[in-house]
């Protein structure tokens, strides 16, 4: 199987399975977004969406944030991890926001990394979930899917590199929802530990696979 074929057969297996795929993060705007997206960096989606809503409430506009003190939104956040750095940020996000970009999230990727907290997956995510931009976020969860599937070279080692080689591939109008399949596929079936191989339905398609059975294979022998 070539590499186009085997992204062809990925590619449409989660577009008949998952056709209207989106993140799990509950927001409202863009600036809820990206204020969930700073506080999901090494954290559950579920953890974030519990703590959101009490961060939304108070501060529900960069206007208001920008004005929070460290001890006034640190208690919103003290169940996230890393919650002292997430709290400066959010109030220095937030600053930055109305200094430089008159209050509104931009939407280029070089203009959102200027912000504190924001590094180039969070503008990934920002840029592809609300403006469909075919911009490809690669967390723990798309980096360990797209090397088992097989989608990029063991020759990508970095987040960025592997980034590259799905934006290579994937069709540009798909990208947005492909980052997502990716993410939910590795979230609850190619989990890191003892992946869910037996129910899943990619099998045919998974170099991961594939290597798992021959070894069973040689120890049968």
């Amino acid at each position: 199987m070539t590499k186009k074929e085997r992204y062809e057969q990925v590619l449409t297996f989660f577009e008949s399975t998952q056709p209207e795929a989106e993140t799990e993060l509950l927001y409202d705007n863009p600036f809820e977004l990206l204020v969930a997206v700073i506080l999901s960096a090494q954290c559950t989606d579920v953890r974030v969406n519990a703590t959101t809503p009490a961060i939304f409430r108070r501060y529900p506009t960069p206007q208001k944030m920008a004005k929070a003190s460290f001890d006034d939104l640190f208690p919103l956040i003290k169940s996230i991890s890393y919650p002292n750095n997430k709290t400066k940020h959010l109030i220095g996000m937030a600053n930055l926001l109305l200094e430089k970009f008159n209050g509104e999230v931009p939407m280029t990727v070089d203009e959102l990394i200027q912000l504190p907290g924001v590094g180039r997956k969070t503008a990934n995510v920002v840029t592809s979930v609300i403006d469909q931009q075919p911009n490809m976020a690669v967390d723990t969860h798309v980096f360990r899917v797209s090397k088992r599937l097989g989608l990029v070279s063991n020759r990508a080692t970095t987040p960025l590199a592997v980034e590259k080689e799905l934006i290579k591939y994937i069709p540009e109008e798909k990208v947005h929802k492909a980052h997502h399949w990716l993410i939910l596929h590795g979230r609850y079936t190619c989990v890191a530990r003892n992946p869910k191989c037996s129910t899943c339905n990619l099998q045919a398609y998974c170099k991961y696979f594939q290597t798992e059975q021959k070894k069973q294979q040689k120890v049968k022998k």
